[in-house]
């Protein structure tokens, strides 16, 4: 019977296999990283002015408050992990301690504004073709999880969502969606390659994205496929079929999986495994919305927040070999 320490090492990359990398802006970098957590809050004159929404014209009573102020309210909720009752609170406070005659959105507001809040996606400018990596993640949906477990003498069932993300290779996340946790990944992947409004070189994804119309998306733009088949895969010999997965198959065959990814520069698949343990490290790893809607727009609000930290800076490391 073989050794606990031989049964670990069977589930892992042998080291000598493993590249090493070293950070070349180091210094930059470890700025950015205290930079990340400067709590410094200010508003703008422009934002000052937009804080109370501008009379609309239309029939019925005036907002209070601007998407502005909800969007606002709604971020330092995420950042510091705060309930809505809290975020109110703490957002009262720094308007208070900023001496600007502003006033905070009660909790009920920010509940019932989040639902329908129309929230854009922050973008990092991209020089040149995006090489697009796609995976997914799942978030447990609050109210749904223990609770009703425990309510319910163990019969409850914990509720999911799947978060898409898209990010290039620098890790900026450029295109997301919310769906449910039944929803293919491989079908959602071919969403948010159309969704894309910039030029795609590459497509980078695993496994559970090797099926023909992901190919077939992605060739139509133009875009090399980098999806590692599965191991039972075989070229195909009738429509529909991909010439470019027969490709990939063939070649994998006749150098071996590890060689591919190496060759094809699969390792660029950890970048979006890296964006979701960012979000689950800084945002959580689930929803604390109520409504569809109000997910949805939490959603968009955390991916604007961790586009915003890599803005400040993020490393540029290189292979210094093994």
């Amino acid at each position: 019977m073989p050794a606990a320490h031989d049964l670990a090492m069977k589930s892992r990359v042998h080291p000598k296999y493993k590249t090493k990398y070293r950070v070349r802006n180091w210094r930059a970098y470890k700025r950015a990283l205290v930079q990340r957590g400067d709590v410094t809050l200010w508003l703008s004159t422009g934002a000052r002015a937009a804080w109370r929404p501008a009379p609309s014209g239309q029939p019925g009573g005036l907002k209070r408050f601007s998407d502005l102020a909800i969007n606002t309210a709604l971020t330092l909720r995420l950042v510091f992990r705060l309930p809505l009752r809290q975020a109110e609170g703490f957002l009262r406070s720094v308007l208070s301690m900023m001496d600007v005659d502003l006033e905070a959105p009660d909790h009920t507001t920010l509940s019932r504004r989040s639902r329908h809040l129309d929230v854009e996606l922050r973008l990092v400018p991209a020089q040149g073709p995006i090489h697009l990596i796609v995976d997914s993640t799942g978030l447990s949906i609050g109210g749904e999880g223990e609770w009703a477990a425990a309510k319910h003498s163990g019969r409850g069932q914990r509720g999911w969502k799947k978060l898409h993300l898209g990010v290039d290779r620098s890790g900026v996340i450029v295109v997301h969606t919310l769906t449910d946790a039944t929803v293919d990944d491989a079908t959602t992947g071919i969403g948010l390659i159309e969704a894309l409004d910039a030029d795609i070189a590459r497509v980078t994804a695993d496994g559970a994205y090797d099926t023909i119309a992901f190919y077939e998306t992605a060739a139509a733009l133009g875009a090399t496929v980098v999806v590692p088949p599965n191991k039972t895969a075989r070229v195909s010999r009738r429509r529909p079929r991909s010439s470019a997965r027969d490709r990939t198959i063939k070649r994998m065959n006749k150098i071996g999986r590890r060689r591919w990814k190496k060759e094809v520069g699969y390792h660029r698949q950890a970048r979006v495994e890296n964006a979701f343990f960012r979000y689950k490290s800084i945002i959580g790893g689930s929803l604390r919305a109520r409504s569809p809607g109000g997910r949805v727009t939490e959603a968009v609000i955390a991916c604007n927040v961790l586009n915003q930290m890599t803005e400040v800076g993020r490393p540029e490391s290189y292979s210094i070999g093994r």
